[in-house]
């Protein structure tokens, strides 16, 4: 009896492992991750993916994460299990979970995925590290999220977009139909939407300091995927002639990714902006002063500036259009070609120009200067000219890619680590601080940031560190003394650098320059939130008809900011139209508010949306262009610009004309190459 006893209770200790087991065998099949309100990242257990879900919808599925190790080629699957954990977060962009899954095996580097989650934020955050103990790890290609399957909405509905990595040679933002395309890489950020729905996918690096990242979108046998990667290198977009650098170290990690899915999309692209701001805090200094307004002398004057012409255009601005001002002042900056000014070259005679700078001071105005700090404009000349500030060669200085050098513009970049154009920044911005100006425009950035087989600091092995070097170096220089305004430089990796930057390449005047402006602010106005102010270039209004006129301004206040670029010097159809425009109170509340009006619509392929709105306070504005050689007629429902219905009127800011909204559907007709920018408020 006894020994049956024992029988019995080794038979049922034994059923209650077993049943132990298989209940602990069926939860380990997946794990669950919780973001925000909705979102669950799922992972399979057994075949190493993630999915992510959010509210009851899958948004995708199947991804792995995957990196390049000393060559080789190392995914998830070349590890038996993860080891799962989980630890309290509470960081700068709120409280929550981190989740971990460590990949360990005796013939591979460790992996780490990590996986930063918030309670109040609608997305997640997940990065790969590659860990060797005793062994140098070697890699120029590290992905958290490869292949992934789309599967919120079907490909048929999904436009996908390519995010240009700069704003060089006159690229363009392209919104493509997915199941048009074969594949689609965009650089920094990848987005997947349905524009009538609005419904959007967005993920995109969060860090620009080390790796220059990508995401690609494939359409494959009718199947969305998508890989999100740090090691992006391609001379169409990032410019480079060479591979990515090769990162290094005992321990490597992966720029953090922003994970996320959105009933907006643009409040999708918005939130990654502001949550880059934050993970990649401001390296300048901070911006408390009102919107910049002014003038800029490429717009027109080019290389024939010189003291007489410029103070002119001074005089104008003091003068003529005295309340053209956000606050009490208004930028006037040189551009390229202000050595006219300084008697024998860097080395020679700044007085005029700092008797420049202090006529615009007297006059209640900011002077302004240009310069292009990491590229040398001489080389054809040869390599044993001395550079500014130091007795090195530009021939030391230059960024070296393999048996040549790095050539892009017409000029030749020089390494931002070299102690040869540390010194050239020092000595030509110590010029300019002692002449006084109050702004710089700095352009050509990109020459910094690109790979190189060898920069003269052996620690940095990557075209992002090294701009990294050279853009902090000129911050410092620069001490806080001036507004820094970026042109031409990458678009996500600058917002550390500068208070301002130009949104697109060079702009005029003409309705084309006009929407090709706008196609970048169309798929980047978004980047209002990662920089003080985004800017759409110099406004000109010489030679072109009113409507392309208006239309150019417009696409400047819509934008956030407003540069003009007349010859102001002397009169003419210009100067009407400044004195008419620039003074008027409502354009000029926009301007001050500094942010991008939004797209209305993202499905234009290069080209670019005729609508874009903005809520200010309690105010809705409408800007509406007319790209076109005839007249065009819009039927605009209130619905789609997200009002209520309610009874509106639309107000002209140009002619204060009222127009009646009626059945909750703006009906306009515009001319060719026109534009109207429009206050809807209540009848």
């Amino acid at each position: 009896m006894k020994e049956s006893f024992f029988v019995l209770k080794k038979i049922f200790l034994l059923l209650l492992f077993v049943a132990i087991f298989c209940n602990f065998a069926l939860a380990q099949k997946s794990i669950k991750m919780t973001f925000g309100k909705g979102g669950t990242i799922n992972y399979d257990v057994q075949q190493k993916t993630i999915a992510v879900s959010y509210s009851g919808t899958i948004i995708f599925s199947g991804a792995k994460a995957s990196v390049l190790v000393n060559g080789t080629i190392i995914t998830v699957d070349s590890y038996e299990e993860a080891i799962f954990a989980k630890e309290s977060l509470n960081d700068d962009l709120g409280k929550g979970l981190k989740y971990t899954l460590t990949y360990k095996d005796k013939n591979n580097p460790t992996l780490i995925q990590s996986f930063y989650t918030y309670n109040n934020q609608s997305y997640f955050i997940t990065q790969i590290e590659i860990i060797s103990i005793g062994q140098q790890i070697e890699t120029n290609y590290i992905s958290p999220l490869d292949l992934g399957k789309i599967a919120f909405d079907k490909i048929e509905n999904l436009q996908t977009v390519f995010v240009p990595y700069d704003n060089d040679a006159f690229i363009s933002y392209n919104s493509k139909k997915l199941n048009s395309i074969s594949q689609n890489t965009s650089a920094e950020v990848g987005i997947v939407f349905n524009n009538t729905s609005r419904n959007g996918f967005i993920v995109g690096s969060l860090e620009h300091t080390v790796w220059k990242s990508a995401v690609k979108t494939i359409n494959q046998n009718k199947e969305s995927l998508f890989s999100a990667w740090a090691g992006y290198s391609e001379k169409e977009t990032t410019r480079d002639n060479i591979a990515h650098g090769i990162v290094k170290g005992d321990k490597v990690s992966s720029p953090k990714f922003f994970v996320g899915y959105y009933s907006d999309w643009r409040n999708g692209m918005e939130e990654y902006a502001k949550t880059n701001r934050i993970v990649e805090k401001p390296f300048v200094f901070n911006w408390d002063k009102p919107t910049p307004v002014g003038w800029n002398s490429w717009g027109v004057l080019m290389e024939k500036i010189n003291f007489d012409n410029t103070t002119k255009a001074a005089d104008f601005f003091a003068n003529s259009i005295p309340q053209f001002r956000v606050g009490n002042t208004a930028y006037i900056d040189l551009d390229s070609f202000w050595d006219n000014m300084v008697k024998g070259g860097f080395a020679g005679d700044f007085s005029k120009l700092k008797e420049f700078a202090d006529y615009c001071k007297s006059k209640g105005l900011e002077p302004g200067v240009y310069w292009a700090p990491f590229t040398d404009w001489g080389w054809k000349d040869g390599p044993n000219r001395k550079a500014e500030g130091s007795d090195y060669t530009f021939g030391e200085m230059w960024t070296k890619t393999g048996n040549t050098y790095f050539d892009f513009d017409g000029a030749r970049a020089i390494d931002p680590t070299h102690p040869g154009t540390l010194k050239r920044v020092d000595y030509v911005i110590n010029k300019l601080k002692a002449c006084g100006f109050k702004m710089i425009k700095i352009d050509f950035l990109g020459h910094a940031a690109a790979e190189s087989t060898s920069f003269y600091d052996k620690n940095v092995t990557t075209g992002m560190q090294a701009y990294r070097v050279g853009m902090e170096h000129l911050v410092n220089a620069l001490d806080g003394q001036m507004l820094i305004y970026a042109a031409i430089s990458p678009n996500m990796a600058t917002s550390r650098y500068a208070h301002m930057r130009r949104i697109a390449c060079d702009a005029w005047k003409t309705i084309e320059q006009t929407q090709y402006t706008l196609n970048s602010v169309n798929y980047g106005w978004w980047q209002t939130y990662s920089y003080d102010y985004i800017d759409a270039d110099h406004v000109v209004f010489a030679d072109v008809n009113e409507g392309e006129n208006r239309a150019r301004l417009i696409s400047a206040v819509i934008t956030g900011t407003l540069i003009t670029g007349d010859d102001y010097s002397k009169d003419g159809i210009w100067s009407k139209r400044a004195k008419d425009w620039l003074q008027n109170k409502e354009l000029l509340e926009i301007v001050a508010n500094g942010v991008a009006f939004r797209p209305v619509e993202g499905n234009t392929g290069k080209l670019t949306t005729e609508l874009f709105e903005q809520k200010i306070g309690k105010d809705w504005y409408l800007a509406v262009f007319n790209y076109s050689k005839t007249n065009n007629n819009y039927a605009i429902p209130l619905e789609r610009l997200g009002i209520k219905k309610g009874g509106y009127k639309l107000q002209d800011l140009f002619t204060s004309e009222n127009i009646d909204v009626k059945s909750n559907t703006i009906n306009l007709n515009l001319g060719p190459k026109d534009a109207r920018l429009f206050k809807i408020v209540n009848r």
